[in-house]
């Protein structure tokens, strides 16, 4: 694939996610793909990817994601976001805060075949929980 073919694939997977369109999401990954994330864990295969989308999406339902221009080496890429949304749909299972987010986000990526085989998602989990009030910090 060329650089410029596999940053079209990036732009429709954050399009898609900043717009909630679960299908458009799916059809950017390979159906045997991973997807490793602190939240989702390791997800391989369509179904268990779609469950981490689902669960981001229904937490963090106007969530949206400022990227940065990928690094592409070959087939392997780097993506550098952040995140901004609301807890307004409750989170891991837990209620609603209503509480406002920012977190940076690094992506490596591995795509083949106009498709994402490989996910990594990297990201202060700890940070997160705090932002939303499900974790408290001592002041420094």
């Amino acid at each position: 694939m060329t650089r410029d073919e596999i940053v079209s694939v990036l732009d429709r997977r954050f399009t898609a996610l900043n717009n909630g369109e679960l299908a458009e999401l799916m059809s950017v990954h390979d159906p045997k793909g991973v997807v490793e994330s602190p939240l989702g864990g390791h997800a391989t295969g369509a179904e268990a990817i779609r469950k981490v989308y689902d669960a981001w999406l229904g937490s963090f339902p106007d969530a949206r994601f400022a990227v940065e221009l990928p690094i592409v080496d070959g087939e392997r890429v780097a993506q550098v976001a952040t995140v901004t949304g609301t807890d307004t749909g409750g989170f891991m299972g837990l209620p609603p805060t209503g509480k406002k987010f920012s977190l940076p986000m690094v992506f490596l990526f591995t795509i083949r075949n106009g498709l994402i085989q490989h996910e990594r998602r990297m990201y202060d989990f700890t940070g997160l929980m705090i932002q939303l009030g499900v974790l408290k910090a001592k002041p420094a």
